[in-house]
């Protein structure tokens, strides 16, 4: 019978220390193969590779990963080998168990995989891997800096314990030098790559010159740079003081959206300068979510920086949304302010080009749509450019007039080609009236035209010379030709109505009379030629404030002028703009006087007078010489006004009725109460002042209220607070006639009080 011998305590020791020693011995001899193993290796996906497959045969299990940190996106990522090449996990750095390792910097054995709280087990469930343990350590290098963790994934016999740990550090801290100089060598050759890219794309972007497509290019060059779902450009109009984008929409073309500078997100960026990231975009006050809520897109994340350009000056903005993995970092904003401002140059180039292009747009289109021919020609006389109404007034299709020479074009034009000739050389316009033009094409009737010749300048140089040629037959003839002699818009108004319009009608109109005083004498003391010098000079300067002012001229009548407002058509301020016509008359003499006494002229004095009522307007005449004019006793009152002003020694005169419709505020005072010549109830009539500088009236306000004061005096009959009144308006303005009409009359009146008295003026004389 044997007996078991029980070892002793010392055979023991002895055993344990040989094991110890074997696994110290194993430990070292792995470190050397790691340390081997890995510095002879040259990429980092080399040592990642490496690494995980000797760890995993190490430690005898089914698989490993290595987690390394990313630091600009808080990261945790990994590596594996496939069929298409490197494939790259990642995950937020505090999720899972290899986050917990790497946040807490203590390793993990985990030995229940799905009982542990740490353990995600999404992976499991989207590959159909079965985890059962986990053996995770964190990776140190030399001086503890924490640059990642290594996992792995159930052992083939029995379960992790403290050695397979311990054994794990020790070979992640031998490789930890290896991988962060594989970090830092793949960063350089990334950066680098980065850089070289950046410079081809930037090279590529700046030679694109069409707006549209550099816009549409850099936002896609924008988007995949920062791996964001989109991005868009805006640039800023001066203009508008707007910000504005150009969009794809998809077959339709681009689109343009356009919102104020300040506005939003990007108009912040803009006017301040400062670039924005927001990480939740919901959660910033500054986010306007309502495009959201519009077009069904949901923003995440912003990032908005200025586009600046070389001098400085800020031309636009770009912006990112949704940046995938999570919000856009310090690096992404560096590198799209770097790439914008690459392209700035290549945007305001491309934008004077689209400027420009629209500028050439709108001429081509403008000149497209004139009725006019405009045909330009160049130093050799050779035909540069027609238009389309040019074509159809000469008889031929565009393309058969440019190029040709343009005495070709017009060999049976002696007068035009006379015209083009004496514009070349003196370089000064020239025009031709109602010419007859010979087309080119035989058999085709002659177009009555206006040709008109202009120097072509681009800049300082002479390019040649326009020629506008204007149709003027049939009714543009018609048209013309009336013009000379009645108002425009009445002319305008016939060819187009026929003369049944001007048949004859009731209308409320605002009439205007002007007459010059002394006219009879002025004539003696100029002599025929000087006084129809004269006129014309003066009706000139009449008939534009007419025109002005919208007024219709009716008629001369001898040195007078007879004007309405509200004919043809009605307007809401006929009789504002009559007596505004009437202020510039007087204001616009006033000047013509300067001049013509520096000449030593005799000076030119005039009356106005301004009356509404409802007149008959229409075609007067024989059969043989019909006038557009009109006839009722409101064009007799606007006559006797004007004649009143001699008497008032006034200059504009107005009635009660137009006084009353007035919508405008005028320095004016009331006059008078009177009975014209000719009828029976009084009329109230007012002086406008407007015209008055404090030079040529001062204290003129004083003057006014005295005034009223003194007719008020004067209509109930107290004569002498009456001149009182008038001999302060005197006093404060020693000029003021109508004052000292009134003093005079206040003075016969007290003398020789009438008996009936009601404060109304009979005037004897028109």
């Amino acid at each position: 019978m044997s007996t078991k011998q029980t070892p002793s305590a010392g055979a023991r020791k002895d055993a344990d220390a040989v094991i110890d020693q074997a696994k110290r011995l194993h430990l070292a001899e792995t470190l050397v193969d790691v340390s081997r193993t890995v510095a002879a290796l040259d990429s980092l996906d080399e040592v990642l590779t490496s690494l995980v497959s000797m760890t995993t045969a190490v430690l005898r299990a089914e698989r490993a990963t290595l987690f390394l940190n990313d630091p600009t996106t808080n990261e945790l990522y990994s590596r594996s080998m496939t069929d298409h090449g490197p494939r790259e996990i990642r995950m937020l750095s505090d999720r899972g168990i290899a986050g917990k390792v790497f946040t807490t910097g203590t390793g993990m054995i985990v030995n229940d995989a799905y009982a542990h709280p740490d353990f995600n087990p999404e992976i499991d469930e989207t590959t159909g891997y079965g985890t059962r343990q986990v053996l995770c350590a964190p990776i140190r290098t030399g001086r503890g800096e924490l640059i990642g963790a290594a996992q792995v994934l159930n052992r083939l016999d029995g379960e992790f314990g403290d050695d397979d740990l311990q054994l794990l550090e020790a070979m992640t801290t031998q490789a930890a030098l290896a991988l962060t100089s594989g970090q830092r060598d793949e960063r350089s050759r990334v950066q680098a790559a980065r850089e070289m890219e950046f410079v081809d794309l930037v090279a590529d972007i700046t030679s694109e010159i069409d707006l549209d497509a550099l816009l549409l290019r850099v936002m896609a060059e924008a988007t995949a740079m920062l791996d964001a779902e989109r991005s868009t450009l805006f640039l800023h109009d001066a203009r508008g003081s707007e910000l504005f984008a150009r969009v794809a929409e998809g077959d339709h073309g681009v689109d343009e959206i356009r919102f104020p500078e300040s506005a939003g997100i990007a108009g912040t960026v803009f006017t301040t300068g400062e670039t924005i990231n927001i990480p939740h975009a919901y959660a910033d006050l500054r986010f306007n979510p309502a495009f959201d809520a519009q077009t069904g897109f949901f923003t995440r994340s912003i990032l908005c920086v200025p586009l600046v350009n070389k001098a400085g000056d800020t031309i636009g903005a770009t912006q990112a949304l949704n940046k995938r993995g999570g919000p856009f970092t310090a690096e992404d904003e560096q590198r799209l302010r770097a790439f914008t401002a690459q392209v700035a140059i290549a945007l305001e180039n491309a934008k004077l080009f689209d400027d420009v292009q629209r500028v050439k747009n709108y001429n081509d289109a403008v000149l497209e749509s004139m009725t006019n021919g405009v045909v330009t020609i160049d130093h050799e006389g050779e035909i540069v450019t027609c238009n389309t109404a040019g074509g159809e007034i000469l008889g031929q299709a565009e393309d058969e007039i440019v190029g040709r020479s343009v005495h070709d074009l017009f060999d049976k034009n002696p007068g035009i080609l006379a015209l083009v000739d004496d514009v070349m050389a003196t370089n000064e316009s020239g025009a031709l009236m109602d010419v007859d033009l010979h087309p080119g094409t035989e058999g085709d009737e002659t177009v009555s035209v206006n040709v008109t010749g202009v120097p072509l300048r681009i800049e300082t140089r002479d390019e040649g010379i326009i020629l506008l040629l204007e149709n003027i037959s049939n009714e543009k003839r018609v048209r013309s030709t009336m013009a000379r002699y009645m108002d425009p818009e009445l002319a305008d108004r016939l060819v187009r109505g026929g003369e049944d319009i001007l048949g004859g009608a009731s209308a409320v109109v605002t009439l205007l009379f002007t007459d010059i005083r002394g006219f009879t004498t002025l004539t003696e003391q100029l002599g025929p030629q000087a006084t129809v010098s004269m006129l014309n000079e003066y009706f000139t300067l009449m008939v534009d404030c007419i025109q002005r002012e919208g007024g219709m001229l009716d008629k001369f009548i001898g040195d007078a002028i007879m004007a309405a407002f509200g004919l043809p058509q009605p307007g809401t301020d006929d009789e504002d703009r009559a007596v505004r016509t009437a202020i510039a008359m007087i204001r616009s003499l006033q000047e013509w006087n300067s001049t013509r006494v520096a000449d030593g002229k005799p000076p030119i004095d005039m009356g106005i007078g301004v009356n509404t009522d409802v007149v008959v307007a229409g075609n007067i005449g024989s059969p043989k010489r019909m006038d557009f004019t009109m006839i009722g006793d409101g064009v007799n009152l606007a006559a006797r006004l004007e004649s009143a002003c001699k008497q008032y020694k006034a200059r504009i005169l107005i009635s009660d009725l137009t006084y009353r419709k007035l919508k405008g505020v005028y320095r004016t005072r009331e006059v008078d109460r009177v009975v014209v010549k000719g009828k029976t109830e009084p009329v109230a009539i007012h002086e406008v002042l407007d015209y008055h500088t404090d030079a040529t009236f001062p204290h003129l306000m004083d003057v006014v209220n005295d005034f009223r004061d003194g007719i008020g005096s004067y209509r109930r009959g107290a004569w002498d607070a009456a001149i009182a009144s008038f001999q302060r308006c005197l006093d404060a303005h020693p000029d003021d006639a109508l004052s000292a009409i009134y003093v005079d009359r206040c003075e016969q009146l007290r003398a020789d009080p009438p008996e009936h008295w009601d404060g109304i003026w009979v005037m004897t004389s028109k």
